[in-house]
């Protein structure tokens, strides 16, 4: 599957998917927007509302926050921990949506892998859903657009930072 914008989206069996996407900007940077609470408020909300809250404990078995005000209202927050960390390469986290009904053990597990050419960046990002389910629904609830559009705005911070 791809997608209509720079990232691509790709199916992996019946339960992962692969998020590729290059960056006008060196990985170090790419990293540090990914990984600094002040950053992540600047493009984590996609255009589609503000984010709230924004907390990151760097570190493994750290805590990891985001929580958003979208435009109509809606709180829309998620939530993980980190499970493994090489600075500016390759950072591993669980993340779960937070809404009613789904519990820690339906979280994903994520794992961002940065590399770096000439001063651009390729991220990576697997997803590894428990169920096929849990995999078709993160598909159907519109996250590529948002995605897309969040990705675009982590590339301008990403470049503002140099």
């Amino acid at each position: 599957m791809t997608s209509s914008g720079r990232a691509t989206v790709t199916l992996v069996g019946d339960r992962d998917l692969r998020i590729e996407r290059e960056f006008a900007a060196p990985r170090h940077l790419v990293f540090r927007a990914v990984t600094d609470p002040e950053l992540v408020r600047r493009w984590w909300h996609a255009r589609r509302g503000e984010v709230t809250h924004s907390e990151i404990d760097l570190r493994v078995g750290g805590f990891w926050r985001s929580v958003m005000i979208a435009n109509d209202g809606t709180e829309v927050a998620f939530h993980g921990t980190i499970l493994e960390l090489v600075p500016n390469e390759k950072l591993v986290q669980t993340e779960l949506f937070e809404m009613p009904g789904l519990t820690e053990d339906q979280a994903t597990v994520n794992t961002m892998q940065l590399v770096e050419h000439d001063g651009r960046t390729t991220m990576t990002v697997d997803i590894h859903c428990l169920t096929p389910e849990i995999r078709d629904a993160i598909l159907q609830s519109g996250m590529e657009a948002g995605m897309q559009d969040a990705y675009d705005l982590l590339e301008e911070v990403a470049i503002s930072l140099a």
